[in-house]
């Protein structure tokens, strides 16, 4: 997380997916996604998963969060960026208002808001259909 003067920086992955946040105080409320508003971003569990910090933030800081939120994401499946976007918000939001009662109330509600998934896809074997199921064989 880096603090640029009033303007805070962050990055979360899951699986594949790398997300970047970038949050500072504004007169209004404005989150886009990938240059796009988030109301208007085409994919609902995405858009609805990144909005879960927000929504926890406003209940409790009290009131609407006046805070500029560009998130960019990249990379992954839909449930991979969708994990990524949501930790990255609230890293950053967490970041900036500096609260403890935010973080707790965070990770009371899940520990991946702040802590970034570190699990990874096993990778398939050779001789083998996947990563540990093996060809069956019979002794006929």
């Amino acid at each position: 997380m880096k603090a640029k003067g009033k303007v805070v920086v962050t990055k979360a992955k899951k699986k594949k997916a790398v997300a970047r946040a970038r949050i500072r105080p504004a007169e209004s409320f404005s989150y886009k996604i990938n240059g796009k508003p988030a109301e208007l971003y085409e994919n609902e569990l995405v858009r609805e998963t990144a909005l879960i910090p927000i929504r926890i933030a406003d209940d409790v800081l009290g009131g609407r969060s006046k805070f500029d939120i560009d998130v960019n994401i990249s990379g992954g499946g839909i449930a991979g960026q969708a994990g990524a976007a949501q930790t990255a918000v609230a890293k950053a939001l967490v970041g900036i208002t500096e609260s403890d009662k935010l973080k707790q109330a965070f990770l009371s509600y899940d520990r991946n808001l702040l802590v970034d998934d570190v699990r990874k896809k096993e990778p398939k074997k050779y001789l083998r259909k996947g990563a540990r199921a093996k060809y069956q064989k019979s002794y006929r």
